[in-house]
């Protein structure tokens, strides 16, 4: 009986941090690929529209991790889900920054959207950390993540004319203030991961 709940509690403290791994890993890839959207803007490999295109990309996957991530938990079947889109938008970044199609990094539509993605890779930063440290909830990572879908669909909105507005740009960067406000509230409140 004593050996059967040590191996219970052992099991359950493995699962929980194997959520942790799970969860870091792909919030860890959403933060690579914004960082390789932001690159290819600088580099003039991704025009602004081919980037907006790209944060749609994202944005579907942010809440794809906040539905699964939901619960607390990350079945093998989902995560296998969330790789499968990582992977298709993985080969549409790669295709968009190898196609004949060049921006302009030094345009201030470019400038915006580069300014925009870098702040979005932060963000995805920020909420790994989160989960890695333990200051993050499932629960709580879950609800990072949709928020995030909700940066990603500004900045697509924004950008699928080719053309980043100051207007649109200020739009974007309340959402991103309000979820900058809410990684933090989430990661400096009472609840860890092992509430």
């Amino acid at each position: 009986m004593h050996r059967t709940l040590i191996a219970l509690a052992l099991s359950a403290m493995f699962s929980v941090s194997a959520f942790a791994q799970s969860a870091a890993s792909e919030t860890q890839r959403d933060t690579d690929q914004q960082n390789r959207i932001e690159q290819g803007l600088k580099s003039g490999e991704l025009t602004t529209k081919e980037a907006g295109t790209l944060e749609r990309d994202e944005q579907r996957i942010d809440r794809t991790q906040a539905k699964d991530m939901k619960d607390g938990t990350l079945t093998a079947q989902e995560k296998a889900q969330i790789q499968h889109e990582q992977n298709q938008a993985s080969r549409q970044i790669y295709g968009d920054k190898h196609n004949a199609t060049t921006g302009n990094p030094d345009s201030k539509s470019s400038e915006r959207m580069q300014a925009e993605v870098q702040r979005n890779a932060n963000q995805q930063a920020r909420i790994n950390q989160g989960i890695r440290s333990g200051q993050l909830t499932n629960h709580e990572a879950g609800s990072m993540e949709r928020g995030q879908a909700h940066v990603d669909r500004s900045e697509a909105n924004a950008a699928r004319n080719g053309q980043i507005s100051a207007r649109e740009q200020a739009r974007t960067q309340g959402k991103e203030n309000r979820q900058s406000n809410r990684v933090y509230h989430k990661k400096h409140n009472d609840k860890t991961r092992e509430d």
